[in-house]
Protein backbone atom coordinates (compact mmCIF):
# COMPACT_ATOMS: atom_id res chain seq x y z
CA UNK A 1 0.00 0.00 0.00
CA UNK A 2 1.45 3.46 -0.95
CA UNK A 3 1.95 6.23 1.57
CA UNK A 4 -0.28 8.36 -0.35
CA UNK A 5 -3.57 5.76 -0.12
CA UNK A 6 -2.62 4.90 3.45
CA UNK A 7 -2.80 9.35 4.43
CA UNK A 8 -6.32 9.23 2.39
CA UNK A 9 -8.16 6.77 4.10
CA UNK A 10 -6.33 8.14 7.57
CA UNK A 11 -8.07 11.56 6.38
CA UNK A 12 -10.98 10.09 5.78
CA UNK A 13 -11.24 7.95 9.48
CA UNK A 14 -10.21 11.06 11.16
CA UNK A 15 -13.31 12.93 9.19
CA UNK A 16 -15.56 10.01 9.63
CA UNK A 17 -14.81 10.33 13.26
CA UNK A 18 -15.50 13.96 13.51
CA UNK A 19 -18.46 13.66 11.67
CA UNK A 20 -19.80 11.07 14.53
CA UNK A 21 -18.59 13.07 17.06
CA UNK A 22 -19.95 16.57 16.29
CA UNK A 23 -23.72 14.44 15.25
CA UNK A 24 -23.63 13.11 18.63
CA UNK A 25 -22.97 16.45 20.30
CA UNK A 26 -25.47 17.63 18.26
CA UNK A 27 -27.75 14.70 19.18
CA UNK A 28 -26.99 15.40 23.07
CA UNK A 29 -27.60 18.99 23.16
CA UNK A 30 -31.32 18.88 21.05
CA UNK A 31 -32.28 15.58 23.51
CA UNK A 32 -31.31 17.31 26.65
CA UNK A 33 -33.34 20.88 25.45
CA UNK A 34 -36.49 18.32 24.18
CA UNK A 35 -36.01 16.84 28.27
CA UNK A 36 -35.82 20.01 29.80
CA UNK A 37 -38.44 21.26 28.04
CA UNK A 38 -40.75 17.51 29.32
CA UNK A 39 -39.77 17.50 32.76
CA UNK A 40 -40.57 21.65 33.17
CA UNK A 41 -44.08 20.73 31.77
CA UNK A 42 -44.24 17.94 33.98
CA UNK A 43 -43.29 19.95 37.03
CA UNK A 44 -45.62 23.12 35.96
CA UNK A 45 -48.50 20.49 35.69
CA UNK A 46 -47.60 18.45 38.85
CA UNK A 47 -50.12 18.59 42.13
CA UNK A 48 -49.35 19.48 45.17
CA UNK A 49 -47.65 16.87 47.29
CA UNK A 50 -49.51 15.25 49.80
CA UNK A 51 -48.59 15.38 53.16
CA UNK A 52 -49.17 12.26 55.14
CA UNK A 53 -50.41 14.77 57.88
CA UNK A 54 -54.51 14.55 58.48
CA UNK A 55 -54.01 18.02 59.27
CA UNK A 56 -51.63 19.55 57.20
CA UNK A 57 -52.73 22.44 54.73
CA UNK A 58 -51.84 22.77 51.39
CA UNK A 59 -49.16 25.31 50.55
CA UNK A 60 -49.84 28.71 49.04
CA UNK A 61 -48.61 28.60 45.27
CA UNK A 62 -46.13 31.29 44.48
CA UNK A 63 -48.85 33.52 42.66
CA UNK A 64 -47.47 32.81 39.09
CA UNK A 65 -50.39 30.20 38.20
CA UNK A 66 -53.44 31.99 39.50
CA UNK A 67 -55.65 33.69 36.66
CA UNK A 68 -55.59 37.65 35.88
CA UNK A 69 -58.74 39.46 35.68
CA UNK A 70 -62.22 38.19 36.20
CA UNK A 71 -64.35 35.29 34.24
CA UNK A 72 -67.98 36.52 33.77
CA UNK A 73 -70.00 33.22 35.73
CA UNK A 74 -72.82 33.94 34.03
CA UNK A 75 -72.01 34.41 30.49
CA UNK A 76 -73.98 31.50 29.35
CA UNK A 77 -76.92 31.94 31.28
CA UNK A 78 -79.12 32.27 27.61
CA UNK A 79 -78.62 28.22 27.40
CA UNK A 80 -80.34 27.87 30.76
CA UNK A 81 -83.80 29.63 30.26
CA UNK A 82 -85.89 26.95 29.76
CA UNK A 83 -84.44 25.33 32.77
CA UNK A 84 -87.10 24.24 35.22
CA UNK A 85 -85.81 25.43 38.98
CA UNK A 86 -88.83 25.56 41.09
CA UNK A 87 -87.70 22.88 43.39
CA UNK A 88 -84.17 24.35 44.07
CA UNK A 89 -85.57 28.14 44.35
CA UNK A 90 -87.82 26.79 46.80
CA UNK A 91 -85.15 24.89 49.06
CA UNK A 92 -82.92 28.29 48.62
CA UNK A 93 -85.63 30.02 50.64
CA UNK A 94 -86.64 27.18 53.15
CA UNK A 95 -83.10 26.22 53.62
CA UNK A 96 -81.16 29.30 54.12
CA UNK A 97 -77.16 29.30 54.19
CA UNK A 98 -74.79 31.56 55.15
CA UNK A 99 -71.64 30.82 53.78
CA UNK A 100 -68.08 32.80 55.28
CA UNK A 101 -65.27 31.73 53.45
CA UNK A 102 -61.34 31.65 55.41
CA UNK A 103 -58.81 33.59 53.32
CA UNK A 104 -56.46 35.83 54.28
CA UNK A 105 -54.94 39.25 52.50
CA UNK A 106 -52.58 37.53 50.43
CA UNK A 107 -55.04 34.98 48.64
CA UNK A 108 -58.00 37.86 47.52
CA UNK A 109 -56.93 37.98 43.83
CA UNK A 110 -55.53 34.62 43.74
CA UNK A 111 -58.18 31.84 45.11
CA UNK A 112 -61.53 34.16 47.03
CA UNK A 113 -62.51 36.60 44.27
CA UNK A 114 -62.85 32.91 42.03
CA UNK A 115 -65.02 31.52 45.18
CA UNK A 116 -66.88 35.06 45.26
CA UNK A 117 -67.69 34.69 41.41
CA UNK A 118 -68.60 30.87 41.28
CA UNK A 119 -70.05 29.04 43.87
CA UNK A 120 -70.52 31.51 46.64
CA UNK A 121 -73.70 33.67 44.44
CA UNK A 122 -75.89 30.48 45.65
CA UNK A 123 -75.54 30.97 49.47
CA UNK A 124 -78.32 32.92 51.36
CA UNK A 125 -75.45 35.34 52.82
CA UNK A 126 -71.37 34.88 52.34
CA UNK A 127 -69.02 36.22 54.38
CA UNK A 128 -65.05 36.46 53.61
CA UNK A 129 -62.85 36.48 56.87
CA UNK A 130 -59.51 37.69 57.11
CA UNK A 131 -57.14 38.80 59.61
CA UNK A 132 -57.05 42.18 58.25
CA UNK A 133 -60.75 44.23 57.02
CA UNK A 134 -60.41 45.17 53.72
CA UNK A 135 -63.43 47.20 52.69
CA UNK A 136 -62.94 46.72 48.87
CA UNK A 137 -63.23 42.91 48.43
CA UNK A 138 -65.01 43.72 51.17
CA UNK A 139 -63.43 41.09 53.93
CA UNK A 140 -64.11 41.37 57.74
CA UNK A 141 -61.23 41.33 60.02
CA UNK A 142 -60.98 38.82 62.50
CA UNK A 143 -57.55 41.04 64.19
CA UNK A 144 -55.46 37.95 64.20
CA UNK A 145 -51.97 37.20 62.62
CA UNK A 146 -51.84 34.81 59.42
CA UNK A 147 -50.42 31.13 59.78
CA UNK A 148 -51.74 27.77 60.57
CA UNK A 149 -51.61 28.18 63.98
CA UNK A 150 -54.32 30.79 63.72
CA UNK A 151 -56.91 28.82 62.42
CA UNK A 152 -58.79 27.78 65.33
CA UNK A 153 -58.44 31.57 66.49
CA UNK A 154 -60.00 32.58 63.12
CA UNK A 155 -62.90 30.00 63.40
CA UNK A 156 -63.90 30.94 66.73
CA UNK A 157 -63.97 34.46 66.21
CA UNK A 158 -65.90 33.83 62.53
CA UNK A 159 -68.10 32.13 64.03
CA UNK A 160 -68.80 34.73 67.20
CA UNK A 161 -68.96 37.39 64.41
CA UNK A 162 -71.98 35.89 62.41
CA UNK A 163 -73.26 34.66 65.46
CA UNK A 164 -73.59 38.17 66.83
CA UNK A 165 -73.98 40.15 63.45
CA UNK A 166 -76.43 37.12 61.31
CA UNK A 167 -77.74 34.85 63.52
CA UNK A 168 -80.92 35.43 62.27
CA UNK A 169 -80.30 35.67 58.47
CA UNK A 170 -79.62 31.96 57.73
CA UNK A 171 -80.69 28.64 59.12
CA UNK A 172 -77.34 26.96 58.40
CA UNK A 173 -73.66 28.11 58.75
CA UNK A 174 -71.12 26.67 56.80
CA UNK A 175 -67.40 27.71 57.16
CA UNK A 176 -65.70 26.62 54.07
CA UNK A 177 -61.86 27.50 53.40
CA UNK A 178 -61.13 29.72 50.25
CA UNK A 179 -59.81 26.56 47.97
CA UNK A 180 -63.31 24.81 48.40
CA UNK A 181 -65.75 24.39 45.99
CA UNK A 182 -69.27 23.85 47.10
CA UNK A 183 -72.70 23.18 45.57
CA UNK A 184 -75.27 24.55 47.27
CA UNK A 185 -78.15 23.08 45.72
CA UNK A 186 -77.12 19.48 46.89
CA UNK A 187 -75.92 21.09 50.40
CA UNK A 188 -79.66 22.32 50.82
CA UNK A 189 -80.95 19.00 49.99
CA UNK A 190 -78.82 17.28 52.37
CA UNK A 191 -79.98 19.57 55.05
CA UNK A 192 -83.40 19.71 53.79
CA UNK A 193 -84.56 16.67 56.09
CA UNK A 194 -82.99 18.44 59.47
CA UNK A 195 -84.54 20.93 61.70
CA UNK A 196 -81.69 24.02 62.48
CA UNK A 197 -82.83 23.90 65.89
CA UNK A 198 -81.33 20.37 65.99
CA UNK A 199 -77.63 20.64 67.56
CA UNK A 200 -75.77 18.96 64.58
CA UNK A 201 -73.22 19.45 62.26
CA UNK A 202 -71.95 18.09 59.10
CA UNK A 203 -69.05 17.42 57.25
CA UNK A 204 -66.31 14.27 56.20
CA UNK A 205 -66.17 12.44 59.48
CA UNK A 206 -63.02 11.46 60.84
CA UNK A 207 -62.97 9.08 63.95
CA UNK A 208 -59.23 9.58 65.72
CA UNK A 209 -59.26 11.43 68.82
CA UNK A 210 -62.85 12.35 69.52
CA UNK A 211 -65.51 9.12 70.30
CA UNK A 212 -68.61 10.14 68.08
CA UNK A 213 -65.88 11.83 65.71
CA UNK A 214 -65.38 15.28 63.99
CA UNK A 215 -65.37 16.90 60.68
CA UNK A 216 -61.94 17.43 58.68
CA UNK A 217 -61.50 21.12 58.05
CA UNK A 218 -60.55 20.53 54.40
CA UNK A 219 -63.13 19.39 53.29
CA UNK A 220 -65.78 22.22 54.85
CA UNK A 221 -68.58 21.86 57.39
CA UNK A 222 -71.65 23.52 58.45
CA UNK A 223 -73.42 23.65 61.92
CA UNK A 224 -77.02 24.37 62.50
CA UNK A 225 -78.14 27.73 64.07
CA UNK A 226 -78.49 25.33 67.41
CA UNK A 227 -74.98 24.36 66.73
CA UNK A 228 -73.84 27.77 66.49
CA UNK A 229 -75.39 28.99 69.70
CA UNK A 230 -74.19 26.51 71.61
CA UNK A 231 -70.60 26.50 69.86
CA UNK A 232 -70.44 30.47 70.98
CA UNK A 233 -71.93 29.94 74.54
CA UNK A 234 -69.42 27.48 75.26
CA UNK A 235 -66.72 29.82 75.29
CA UNK A 236 -68.22 32.55 77.46
CA UNK A 237 -69.02 29.77 79.74
CA UNK A 238 -65.43 28.52 79.49
CA UNK A 239 -66.71 24.56 78.85
CA UNK A 240 -64.58 25.15 76.01
CA UNK A 241 -61.60 27.00 75.04
CA UNK A 242 -58.47 27.37 72.72
CA UNK A 243 -56.59 23.95 73.65
CA UNK A 244 -55.41 23.53 70.20
CA UNK A 245 -53.98 25.37 66.86
CA UNK A 246 -55.82 21.94 65.03
CA UNK A 247 -59.08 23.79 63.58
CA UNK A 248 -60.83 20.86 62.66
CA UNK A 249 -59.81 18.38 65.69
CA UNK A 250 -60.49 21.36 68.45
CA UNK A 251 -64.11 21.99 67.27
CA UNK A 252 -65.05 18.47 67.10
CA UNK A 253 -63.65 18.16 70.57
CA UNK A 254 -65.47 21.11 71.38
CA UNK A 255 -69.12 20.24 69.63
CA UNK A 256 -68.74 16.46 71.82
CA UNK A 257 -68.57 18.56 75.30
CA UNK A 258 -72.17 20.52 74.07
CA UNK A 259 -73.42 17.99 72.92
CA UNK A 260 -73.68 18.74 69.42
CA UNK A 261 -74.01 15.57 67.13
CA UNK A 262 -71.84 14.39 64.72
CA UNK A 263 -74.12 13.96 61.73
CA UNK A 264 -74.42 11.26 58.72
CA UNK A 265 -73.73 13.13 55.77
CA UNK A 266 -73.14 9.98 53.49
CA UNK A 267 -76.15 10.01 50.60
CA UNK A 268 -78.75 7.28 50.86
CA UNK A 269 -76.76 5.02 49.15
CA UNK A 270 -74.06 5.38 51.23
CA UNK A 271 -71.50 7.40 49.67
CA UNK A 272 -69.97 10.28 50.75
CA UNK A 273 -70.65 13.75 49.83
CA UNK A 274 -67.90 16.14 51.54
CA UNK A 275 -64.24 15.28 49.88
CA UNK A 276 -60.85 16.61 51.18
CA UNK A 277 -59.27 16.08 48.34
CA UNK A 278 -58.91 16.74 44.38
CA UNK A 279 -61.46 14.74 42.24
CA UNK A 280 -58.68 12.39 40.89
CA UNK A 281 -57.37 11.31 44.49
CA UNK A 282 -61.18 9.56 45.13
CA UNK A 283 -61.83 8.86 41.76
CA UNK A 284 -59.10 6.85 40.74
CA UNK A 285 -58.35 3.75 42.25
CA UNK A 286 -54.92 2.91 44.37
CA UNK A 287 -54.18 6.58 43.74
CA UNK A 288 -53.94 6.98 47.23
CA UNK A 289 -51.20 4.21 48.61
CA UNK A 290 -53.16 2.21 51.98
CA UNK A 291 -49.72 3.72 53.95
CA UNK A 292 -51.75 7.47 53.35
CA UNK A 293 -53.60 8.45 56.72
CA UNK A 294 -56.77 8.64 54.95
CA UNK A 295 -57.48 5.36 55.18
CA UNK A 296 -57.25 5.07 59.00
CA UNK A 297 -59.10 8.36 59.51
CA UNK A 298 -62.60 7.48 57.87
CA UNK A 299 -65.51 7.25 60.03
CA UNK A 300 -67.34 5.33 57.55
CA UNK A 301 -65.50 2.32 55.97
CA UNK A 302 -63.97 3.96 52.43
CA UNK A 303 -65.09 3.27 49.37
CA UNK A 304 -61.55 3.46 46.62
CA UNK A 305 -63.01 5.16 43.42
CA UNK A 306 -65.81 5.96 41.76
CA UNK A 307 -67.97 3.86 43.87
CA UNK A 308 -67.29 5.62 46.45
CA UNK A 309 -67.90 8.83 45.35
CA UNK A 310 -71.47 10.30 45.13
CA UNK A 311 -73.66 11.13 41.87
CA UNK A 312 -74.89 14.45 43.42
CA UNK A 313 -71.38 15.66 44.29
CA UNK A 314 -72.66 17.70 47.20
CA UNK A 315 -69.26 19.31 48.11
CA UNK A 316 -66.61 18.91 45.00
CA UNK A 317 -63.38 18.09 46.38
CA UNK A 318 -60.84 21.42 47.48
CA UNK A 319 -58.94 22.24 43.97
CA UNK A 320 -55.11 22.08 44.43
CA UNK A 321 -53.94 26.05 44.06
CA UNK A 322 -51.33 25.67 41.48
CA UNK A 323 -54.03 26.34 38.85
CA UNK A 324 -56.95 27.16 40.93
CA UNK A 325 -59.15 29.71 38.91
CA UNK A 326 -59.45 27.50 35.45
CA UNK A 327 -60.77 24.14 38.17
CA UNK A 328 -63.15 26.52 39.90
CA UNK A 329 -64.83 27.65 36.68
CA UNK A 330 -64.68 24.21 34.78
CA UNK A 331 -66.07 22.83 37.92
CA UNK A 332 -68.56 25.44 37.85
CA UNK A 333 -69.47 24.95 34.21
CA UNK A 334 -69.70 20.87 35.05
CA UNK A 335 -71.44 20.29 38.01
CA UNK A 336 -74.74 22.86 37.06
CA UNK A 337 -75.27 20.74 34.23
CA UNK A 338 -74.88 17.11 35.23
CA UNK A 339 -76.54 16.80 39.03
CA UNK A 340 -77.51 20.22 41.00
CA UNK A 341 -80.35 18.85 43.04
CA UNK A 342 -84.26 21.09 42.48
CA UNK A 343 -82.83 22.09 38.33
CA UNK A 344 -85.19 20.23 36.31
CA UNK A 345 -83.73 16.44 37.58
CA UNK A 346 -86.43 13.83 40.11
CA UNK A 347 -83.00 12.54 42.00
CA UNK A 348 -83.55 9.33 42.99
CA UNK A 349 -81.37 10.26 46.82
CA UNK A 350 -84.15 12.19 46.84
CA UNK A 351 -85.10 12.32 51.42
CA UNK A 352 -88.39 10.80 51.81
CA UNK A 353 -90.27 13.76 53.53
CA UNK A 354 -89.17 15.75 50.01
CA UNK A 355 -90.60 13.16 47.89
CA UNK A 356 -94.20 14.47 48.59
Amino acid sequence: MSEIHFREMASKSWLNFLTFLCGSAIGFVLCSQLFNILLGEQVDTQPNILHNDAHARHSDDDGQNHLEGQMNFNADASQHKDENTDIAESLYQKVKILCWVMTGPQNLEKKAKHVKATWAQHCNKVLFMSSEENKDFPTIGLKTREGRDQLYWKTIKAFQYVHDHYLEDADWFMKADDDTYVILDNLRWLLSKYSPEEPIYFGRRFKPYVKQGYMSGGAGYVLSKEALKRFVDAFKTEKCTHSSSIEDLALGRCMEIINVEAGDSRDTTGKETFHPFVPEHHLIKGYLPRTFWYWNYNYYPPVEGGRGFSSGLLLPPRTELLHWALPSFAVTSFSHRVWPWGRDLSSPLLPQHSRK
